[in-house]
């Protein structure tokens, strides 16, 4: 027998269409609180407009969690329900009140069930029909809306919601339905009752088991409510804030959380919302303490299989602290090792049995390293890795390779990196396959970095955990910067900041907007480059994020330098290397090295530029990354005289053979092209100088372009401006970048400017100029033809 399933509930997992967003709240609210506000509501703007109003100053600003419960959001609107289903026959009201039961809060699919096990009669639901309030189905009750759900539920009496939540718990009977079975059980309660918690708690791990956050966040809190002791209480809250917020619900979470004391939930909190440096003190403390209970577990997707080896040791000094972070392998060879100083005792590393590890503190201190990547404090990492190792854990060799790189130990570095990026299996724990990506980008793999987030990403969406999906597009983006795809991965790198922003993650948003700024860089678009990197480093620097404050300032210099303003680009990236913890940081300065070279040599300083490189250049030959090795040749190609730099030029362009940022070996192109130009070889010049325009335009990077067609003309040879296919040739959504394709489908659906411009956290003035780029590029002149030109395009 087929069991009839309700029509999908209406709850805060599936957040409104961002098509939604923006249309009646002030555009003054951040973004991050205006789409949270959004979600909270269900999308309702009545409810929208009810509740803006009656936010406090800090939850307007997002410092504090919004309201979570119906009564707190929209009373006004709640009590206008209420009344609409008072009206109503007392047999309908019934039936509305089991099928609320059977969607709000949990969604249990059992409405038809229990009808026919309670011997209802379904006839009486037609006056509900009549009032538009609901209407029935094959598969259940339809409600109007969320609210009128909310409201048909809380209209019942005590008594019969018991009753309600007893008959669906009598119809769920399958193996998969039990800790829905249990969620009805507890709501069907009178009171407090140990044996009723147990079960709940029991049910609680079997639906998180199964990526159930959401209804393991429900069962926890009602094993808590149905507790009589007041420490269980606070534990299984812990527990279900955990629940909540890898489910999305940041700001369920944060109330949850209120009413423990958690330094693993509460530095998780500011990791991801808050100061990164209060973060890092409150996970470190986390893991000194070893906090290995029901809050860190429930933020923990590590297998409870992992094992731990445990160190006994002598007092010694920092330094040697952390070079003890990784285990020592036979097979290591000398020259890795960091040598031990003289006087220092010796570590005495003791076995013992197998047994089951922290996991869970090996996941805060995951947390904990992550802190520090954002601060863009990498000492800290060395006091990570000195807790790791009195605490007894080995942690990800991220912490040990970040730690050993900021030590200048770029050979350890590179085993520790090199190991932690080789844990990128499919189906692994998503933190920790984010850090594998972070330790593939800091060996220049980016194909490796690029699979990790990916895995990341779809383990964490298998196993319910929709709050890392966001977290993981966070570094993806630097792999797809130069690999020839900014135009998909712009794409992604939206939606993530709008997935960021609805979880409650505003330190992660901040990120990827300075990650749309580098792409909106690398496409020419100034306007919007200027503003995104303007936004994201208002926020990170209230924030001490240092990391995307130092990606916001990259992403400004690169548009200088694709722009011919290498002074400008030079100065940008001089500053980045004086910008401290909190403002810069010292891997975005890195990576930004070959760009700064370029700008200093073009600009007639090459002092500085010279020392930079050979730092770089001892990482990249540490590291055997094709990509850095190239990139160092081009740095040396760029200092050197005439002939000398042709020949570090064609290096460069053979290592780029074997790497992946097929963007910056275009730059290369265009640097070996202007060089051949100025030593009069106009042949090969004209080659090199088609050849990296070619690849440009095919990037949709119009000031490069720009720069290799000013070469070519240098040569006399005569060169024109890609002429775009007439409108309707092809698909509108080939010529248009991907900031311009989503400003235009808004447009075209009948958003006006300033709507499109909330949406997207954006200037009217910056929606206008898209405007005019869209109607340029599809050689159009109005909304109108706009409308039909993407019509026809989705039509064939």
């Amino acid at each position: 027998m087929l069991t009839p399933v309700n029509p999908t509930s209406l709850d805060r997992t599936s957040p409104p269409s961002r098509t939604d967003t923006g249309r009646t709240l002030d555009p003054a609210l951040p973004e991050g609180v205006r789409i949270r506000l959004l979600r909270a509501v269900y999308g309702d703007p009545r409810a929208a407009a009810e509740l803006l109003p009656r936010l406090t100053p800090r939850q307007a600003a997002g410092l504090d969690p919004l309201p979570t419960e119906p009564a707190s959001l929209a009373p006004e609107l709640l009590t206008r329900h209420r009344r609409e289903i008072r009206a109503l026959p007392d047999d309908t009201r019934l039936l509305l009140l089991l099928a609320a039961a059977d969607q709000y809060p949990v969604a249990t699919h059992a409405f038809l069930r229990a009808v026919a096990a309670g011997r209802l009669d379904t006839r009486p639901l037609e006056a509900a029909e009549t009032a538009g309030v609901a209407h029935p189905t094959a598969g259940g009750v339809v409600f109007r809306d969320a609210w009128t759900r909310i409201a048909a539920y809380e209209t019942g009496s005590a008594a019969d919601r018991r009753d309600v939540h007893r008959l669906l718990a009598r119809v769920l009977r399958a193996e998969g339905e039990i800790p829905r079975r249990s969620w009805h059980r507890g709501a069907g309660a009178l009171g407090p009752s140990a044996r009723l918690s147990a079960e709940l708690r029991t049910a609680a791990q079997q639906a998180r088991d199964a990526g159930e956050h959401p209804l393991a966040c429900a069962l926890v809190e009602r094993a808590a409510a149905l507790s009589s002791d007041p420490r269980e209480q606070s534990r299984l809250l812990n527990r279900a804030a955990g629940d909540a917020w890898q489910s999305g619900e940041g700001d369920r979470a944060r109330r949850l959380a209120a009413a423990t004391d958690s330094e693993a939930l509460n530095g998780v909190f500011a990791l991801r919302a808050g100061n990164a440096a209060e973060a890092f003190d409150a996970l470190l403390m986390a893991v000194a303490r070893w906090e290995v209970g029901e809050s860190a577990a429930s933020l923990s997707e590590a297998p409870r299989s992992a094992e731990v080896t445990r160190v006994t040791e002598a007092p010694r000094s920092a330094d040697e602290t952390t070079r003890s972070t990784a285990p020592r392998r036979t097979d290591t060879p000398p020259s890795t090792a960091a040598p031990r100083t003289a006087g220092t005792p010796r570590v005495a590393v003791t076995a013992v049995p197998r047994t089951p590890a922290p996991h869970h503190a090996v996941h805060l201190l995951a947390r904990a390293t992550e802190a520090a990547v954002y601060t863009g404090d990498l000492r800290r990492c060395r006091e990570a890795a000195a807790v790791a190792s009195r605490v007894g854990i080995v942690p990800h060799g991220t912490l040990g390779g970040l730690a050993a790189a900021f030590e200048g130990r770029y050979e350890d570095a590179r085993d520790l990196l090199k190991a932690a990026a080789g844990r990128c299996g499919p189906g692994g724990d998503p933190t920790l396959l984010i850090h594998a990506g972070i330790a593939a980008l800091m060996l220049g793999d980016h194909t490796r970095a690029t699979t990790a987030t990916v895995r990341a990403a779809a383990s964490a969406r298998a196993r319910g955990a929709t709050v890392v999906v966001a977290q993981a597009m966070e570094f993806r983006a630097y792999a797809e910067f130069w690999t020839g795809h900014p135009r998909a991965a712009e794409t992604a790198v939206a939606d993530a900041l709008w997935q960021a922003h609805a979880t409650g993650q505003d330190n992660g948003a901040c990120h990827l907007q300075a990650a749309l700024a580098m792409f909106a860089a690398l496409t020419g678009d100034g306007e919007v480059c200027r503003e995104r990197a303007a936004a994201a480093r208002s926020y990170a620097l209230g924030r001490g994020l240092g990391l995307p404050a130092a990606l916001a300032q990259w992403a400004l210099a690169y548009l200088d330098l694709s722009s011919g303003r290498f002074a400008a680009a030079a100065a940008r990236l001089r500053a980045l290397a004086g910008f401290g913890p909190g403002h810069g940081h010292r891997a975005i300065r890195h990576l930004a090295t070959p760009h700064y070279v370029e700008a200093a040599v073009r600009s007639g300083d090459t002092r500085i530029a010279r020392a930079a490189h050979a730092d770089y250049d001892r990482w990249a030959r540490a590291v055997r990354s094709p990509d850095d090795l190239a990139l160092s040749a081009r740095c040396r190609a760029l200092l050197a005289p005439g002939d000398e730099a042709v020949d570090h030029y064609r290096i460069a362009l053979d290592l780029h053979a074997h790497g992946t940022r097929d963007f910056e070996r275009a730059r290369t192109e265009l640097l070996l092209g202007g060089a051949l130009r100025r030593l009069r070889r106009r042949t090969e010049a004209r080659d090199r100088l088609h050849t990296s325009l070619e690849a440009f335009e095919s990037f949709g990077a119009p000031h490069c372009a720009a720069q290799a067609r000013a070469e070519l003309r240098a040569l006399g040879t005569p060169v024109t401006a890609t002429v775009l296919p007439a409108p309707g040739a092809l698909d509108p959504t080939t010529r248009l970048t991907a900031q311009q394709l989503m400003v235009a489908r808004m447009a075209a659906d009948g958003a006006t400017n300033r709507e499109i411009a909330v949406r997207l956290a954006l200037s009217p003035r910056t929606i206008d100029h898209h405007l005019r780029g869209v109607f340029s590029r599809l050689g159009i002149r109005s909304r109108i033809e706009l409308v039909r030109l993407l019509a026809e395009g989705e039509a064939s």
